[in-house]
């Protein structure tokens, strides 16, 4: 590779090789192209089963960057202390036809993928940030799913109808945070009268809502995945984004939303495509991870013991928390996708302490969520399933390797990405955190920047969650390696507090 070009450029060449290398389509084909281009409107007309919704303070809160809007929310308050929240869903499948070239290509890569360097979109442009996009001022009909919310945080009544909504204002997770915090009010914010109101609504019920699935076990950890940063086409550093009140709105309000959507769907006895997260295999290793921090865990998997334990620790410990959040993730093993229907149980979501969920606010970006939505709109419809069931199982199947194949680029990108950083830096040494430890080798990350690498000399006796010192050997920004040497001897997570 030319070495010459620019950071970004490189990675980008690096993105597209990775991307081919693991199964993923890269770039739409001609026919992709020109079926998206022959779509001329996005549909915005109701009929009699659609309800027109467009008066309501609909509002999306994203990335700043982003403009794929899946989702907008608005609240209401109910009396008796009761209140109403609605997540409106970008009603895709509308443009997007099942077995169209345009649904091929998303059927295949299954979701978007997002690189240091590039974006791989599931959808072409045209339609995920145009036809299919929420976007601010315009009217798109959508997939509504309407939640009665108690004051004790419990989800009561809920119904999904189709209905056209209208986006009042397209607002960022950082400006609506700042000012939730007490900071000046976002422009469009200011100008819409009553959202202000409204959004702080959401915030309460986000924030109730976040205390019931906590109390029953949800698992509250803050993992590391830092962004590039680019000053031009020159990567000048990798930052962690950090959660806050604004993420924990859409993120409570999506969970609460795909609880709902399952529950409609088997009340109507219709398959649903579940997100699944075993209970943990390497639990043993979790206990001892504990007992390293003078903690005790049940032997057998619990999560709200292990919420409990995590949220003593973020007390005890908030900053060493995201190093154990670290460590308690590559434990916990990865999600997948199963089907759940009559006769048929799904083990649940160990993670978030819920059985029903799925995933649907996102059919910009997920195959799943298309699929859910169009399991929606039979169900709504009261017409045929559009799927088979051995068709579903095969999807299942195929969406939970193309999401790990996903993960694996974006992974292999971001390490490129650390080793062109850190190319400078070779022979210093840095403080860092044991995030594997198997038969394969040793991986520790480094604190800063956040960078994980193999631990190729010096690994012997190290586990999942040491602190260490290691010195940069190596990297090679082709296959994102990064190399360390062990340069001293390692911490236990209990030893900081010494």
């Amino acid at each position: 590779m030319n070495r010459t070009w620019g950071h970004r450029a490189r990675l980008r060449v690096i993105a597209q090789r990775v991307m081919i290398e693991r199964g993923l389509l890269p770039d739409f084909s001609a026919g992709v192209l020109a079926e998206a281009k022959g779509i001329e409107k996005a549909p915005s007309e109701t009929d009699g089963t659609t309800h027109d919704l467009r008066d309501l303070l609909w509002a999306s809160i994203d990335n700043d960057d982003s403009e794929d809007l899946d989702q907008v929310t608005v609240a209401e308050r109910l009396a008796g202390g009761l209140g109403k929240v609605l997540v409106a869903i970008a009603d895709v499948d509308e443009l997007v036809v099942k077995g169209s070239v345009i649904d091929g290509h998303a059927r295949h890569n299954t979701t978007s993928v997002y690189t240091a360097a590039e974006i791989f979109p599931m959808l072409p442009l045209r339609l995920s940030t145009d036809l299919t996009s929420l976007r601010q001022d315009v009217d798109r009909l959508a997939i509504v799913v309407e939640m009665a919310v108690g004051a004790d945080g419990r989800i009561g009544a809920s119904n999904v109808y189709r209905a056209l909504v209208r986006n009042h204002a397209k607002l960022t997770y950082s400006g609506v945070a700042a000012w939730l915090e007490g900071g000046s009010s976002p422009l469009r914010l200011a100008e819409v009268p009553g959202l202000g109101e409204n959004l702080r609504l959401q915030d309460q019920m986000a924030q109730t809502l976040k205390g019931v699935r906590h109390e029953q076990g949800a698992l509250g950890l803050e993992t590391i995945e830092p962004r590039a940063v680019f000053d031009g086409e020159s990567l000048t550093d990798l930052r962690q984004e950090e959660k806050n009140r604004a993420r924990e709105i859409i993120e409570e309000l999506m969970i609460a939303a795909n609880g709902a959507t399952t529950r409609f769907l088997a009340a109507r006895g219709l398959p649903s495509v579940r997100r699944v997260l075993r209970s943990p295999e390497r639990w043993e290793k979790i206990v001892e991870l504990a007992a390293q921090l003078h903690e005790d865990l049940p032997a057998q998997p619990d999560a709200a013991a292990l919420e409990m334990f995590l949220s003593r620790r973020r007390q005890a410990d908030p900053e060493g928390f995201p190093d154990l959040s670290v460590a308690v993730v590559k434990l916990l093993g990865s999600g997948e996708y199963q089907i759940e229907s009559p006769g048929r149980e799904t083990p649940g979501h160990f993670g978030l302490a819920v059985h029903d969920y799925t995933h649907s606010t996102a059919p910009n970006r997920r195959y799943p969520d298309m699929i859910t939505q169009r399991l929606l709109k039979a169900a709504i419809a009261g017409a045929a399933v559009p799927y088979r069931l051995e068709e579903l199982d095969a999807l299942a199947i195929h969406c939970t390797e193309q999401e790990d194949n996903a993960k694996k680029v974006e992974r292999q990108v971001r390490k490129s990405a650390a080793a062109l950083l850190l190319e400078p830096s070779i022979g210093h040494e840095f403080d860092g955190i044991v995030t594997g430890a198997s038969e394969k080798g040793t991986w520790a990350r480094i604190f800063r920047p956040p960078a994980e690498g193999k631990v190729v000399r010096g690994f012997q006796d190290l586990d999942v969650g040491d602190r260490v010192r290691v010195r940069l050997l190596a990297i090679d920004v082709e296959r994102g390696f990064i190399d360390f040497v062990r340069v001293g001897s390692s911490r236990r997570f209990h030893q900081r507090e010494g």
